[in-house]
């Protein structure tokens, strides 16, 4: 027993001491690397994500499809990604952020190339939901091990130019379906869709497993490894090193990863917080970003062409809104942002109801406000997520919230076929409002302020 006390303590202060100096590096080229690696990946999850959207016009057409069957096929993906991003999530905090990395680039390449052979609603269906299994487990792993790697200062500026790629990628996907689909089909989405993932995979090998995550487990030799790496590297490219500051660690720190935790002391309030949080801001942008272009088609009845420019734009602006966003939060903070942000996006949700959603040039501007307002807590929520929990929960607790992302994102368009079909397009967004402004209420109740804090501080 006192050997293990002994050992414990003794891991503890190396770990302390792993985290100071990951504290005190600069962003070095290999760190630049690291993001663009995973940000391609990122990308290519992103646009996995949205290029249903621009194939259904077309696949509406070809296969017949209902609009119940339009809303399970965008449907199943999500609630593929929900299994993915609980499962991969678990397994990274096991088996390390690396191999599960891998694992799920694998899986949802292979499913891509799968879609392009689909004949009916019920294979693209069992095809788009082995694909989000892949898809839901890389953005949470991959956003845990970004995280780990940088410091409490600029943390969340150089984390969200990362995930800047991923309304990137959404906006590709609509410029590639308004460039593609009406000339060569909706098949030539999934093969521009490969492209990326073929470019991540040697990439993949220039990057180290997380310090943080090796020095948890006890493998401080290792974690020291990849440490001492990086500092070299910033004193080879002439940035300097300031001393580190060693701060205690909780016991915990080095405790083995158990799910039940995240329902517990701190964590359980975090942990319905940020559900809440992901819910609501994906149950209202992915509903609208999946079906505008096919609302636009069939309810407005625009050329396919000019449904799908509709649709890019909104994506597009979702980028721009993207960027501000990750300039400025490390000075705003979260909690200020996000509630701000969730009351600001009831005004044009609710205006759309009041005036009717009657044109298709009505509902993409006030759309695509809504939608880009919404944008800059949905891409920045796995920055947040990856800051409430330890390195022994961050994978873990950061693929638990996206499920409820994947969740939300599968109930959307679902809500979106059944109220069109039932009721007229206007009281889409009234029920979007409602959730934008229980999304508000959660954040200014329960969130708390995470900007210019050390993880370990935020979470013991």
């Amino acid at each position: 027993m006192a050997t293990q006390v002994l050992e414990g303590a003794a891991h503890g202060a190396a770990n302390a001491e792993i985290v100071a100096r990951l504290e005190r590096l600069p962003i070095t080229r290999r760190l630049q690397l690291i993001r663009v690696a995973i940000g391609i990946a990122t990308f290519f999850d992103a646009y996995t994500v949205l290029c249903i959207a621009f194939a259904m016009p077309s696949l509406v057409a070809e296969w017949k499809l209902t609009p119940a069957q339009v809303g399970m096929i965008i449907s199943a993906g999500y609630v593929g990604q929900l299994f993915g991003a609980v499962i991969f999530g678990s397994l990274a905090e096991r088996f390390g952020r690396l191999k599960m990395l891998f694992f799920t680039i694998v899986l949802f390449v292979s499913m891509d190339v799968a879609c392009l052979f689909a004949w009916s609603a019920a294979s693209m269906i069992a095809f788009r939901f082995l694909q989000g299994v892949g898809t839901g487990g890389e953005v949470p792993v991959a956003s845990a091990y970004i995280n780990e790697f940088i410091g409490a200062h600029g943390r969340g500026k150089f984390f969200l130019l990362y995930e800047v790629i991923f309304p990137i990628g959404l906006m590709f996907a609509g410029m590639a379906g308004y460039f593609l689909v009406p000339i060569y089909g909706w098949k030539a989405l999934f093969i521009v869709g490969l492209v990326p993932s073929i470019l991540t995979l040697p990439l993949r090998y220039f990057m180290p497993e997380s310090p943080r995550w090796l020095a948890s487990k006890g493998r401080i030799e290792d974690a020291n490894k990849v440490v001492s790496m990086l500092e070299n590297e910033a004193r080879k490219e002439g940035k300097s090193l300031p001393d580190p500051v060693v701060r205690p660690i909780d016991p915990k720190a080095t405790a083995k990863s158990d799910w039940r935790e995240l329902f517990k002391g701190i964590y359980k309030k975090r942990t319905f917080t940020i559900w809440a949080l992901w819910f609501c801001g994906y149950m209202i942008n992915n509903g609208m970003v999946t079906w505008l272009p096919t609302l636009y088609k069939t309810v407005f009845k625009m050329p396919l062409q000019e449904a799908l420019a509709y649709g890019w734009t909104t994506s597009g602006v979702g980028v721009i809104a993207s960027i501000i966003c990750a300039l400025l939060i490390d000075k705003v903070g979260r909690k200020t942002w996000y509630s701000a942000a969730f009351f600001l996006a009831t005004i044009p949700l609710v205006s759309l109801t009041v005036m009717g959603a009657t044109s298709a040039l009505q509902v993409m501007v006030m759309a695509t406000i809504a939608y880009a307002i919404l944008q800059t807590i949905t891409f920045s929520l796995y920055l947040y997520s990856a800051e409430l929990y330890p390195t022994r929960l961050r994978a873990m607790g950061t693929g638990f919230g996206s499920a409820w992302l994947r969740a939300g994102s599968a109930v959307g368009p679902i809500v979106v076929g059944t109220v069109v079909a039932d009721f007229g397009i206007r009281y889409v967004f009234s029920a979007f409002a409602a959730v934008a402004l229980i999304g508000c209420i959660v954040t200014v109740l329960c969130a708390i302020e995470t900007k210019g804090k050390v993880l370990e501080e935020l979470s013991p």
